[in-house]
């Protein structure tokens, strides 16, 4: 059974970084592109970035620039480092395979606010 666990959210000024982690387990982690998505209540789930199993890297045009998507195959994980900050980034952040039929996990709030 495949497993995601998001971790590292919180709440920042604008401006401001943080860095998410997202631990997967269940999956040969290494040939699967990895995703970032995010959700505000109300509104539909936003693909933010994505990693292919060779590094290859896509973004969302509201957060290029300013975030940056990597993975460490070893470990299993994959990141997402969010600088300048702002508040329309405040979302639930959820990471997630491009592989059909994966529950999505808890996900990671974040707050980017003053």
């Amino acid at each position: 059974q495949v497993q995601l666990v998001e971790s590292g959210g919180g709440l920042v000024q604008p401006g401001g970084s943080l860095t998410l982690s997202c631990a997967v387990s269940g999956i040969i982690f290494s040939i699967w592109t990895m995703a970032w998505y995010r959700q505000v209540p109300g509104k539909e789930r936003e693909l933010v970035a994505t990693i292919s199993s060779r590094g290859a890297t896509t973004y969302a045009d509201s957060v290029k620039g300013r975030f940056t998507i990597s993975r460490d195959n070893a470990k299993n994980t994959v990141y997402l480092q969010m600088n300048r900050l702002k508040p329309e980034d405040t979302a639930v952040y959820y990471c997630k395979p491009v592989l059909n039929g994966i529950a999505w996990g808890q996900g990671t709030q974040v707050t980017v606010s003053s």
